[in-house]
């Protein structure tokens, strides 16, 4: 399954905003979604996944309360719609179409991944 992620934006603290990830290629429904992150200089974390009935969905403790995911099946397509974002928030997002229907917090729990979308918040 191919990815392409969207909507990743320059907003100020405080603000919000909503990412795309269209798969295309493959059954999407076959797959748990996830959305990655990584700033300048570290390594690529976990921020939340999403099983594919939407039953099981998990996040970063550093995102929950905050950040939501979510995923239409009929439109191959995932969200993240992030709130009261902060500076650290700032980084490049990922999403991840997992090996199985169920959403994991590792990489290698992941067989594809998308670009890449440039998220910035400024003070």
């Amino acid at each position: 399954v191919q990815l392409v992620e969207s909507g990743g934006v320059l907003v100020q603290a405080g603000g919000s905003l909503t990412l795309s990830c269209v798969a295309s290629g493959g059954t999407f429904s076959d797959h748990a979604m996830g959305w990655f992150r990584q700033a300048p200089g570290k390594e690529r974390e976990f921020v939340a996944g999403i099983s594919w009935n939407d039953a099981t969905i998990t996040y970063a403790d550093s995102v929950k309360g905050r950040f939501t995911i979510s995923r239409e099946n009929v439109k191959n397509t995932a969200y993240l719609h992030a709130a009261i974002l902060k500076p650290e928030d700032t980084a490049v997002y990922y999403c991840g179409a997992g090996d199985t229907g169920w959403p994991g917090q590792k990489q290698d729990e992941y067989v594809s991944w998308g670009q890449g979308t440039q998220v910035t918040v400024s003070l």
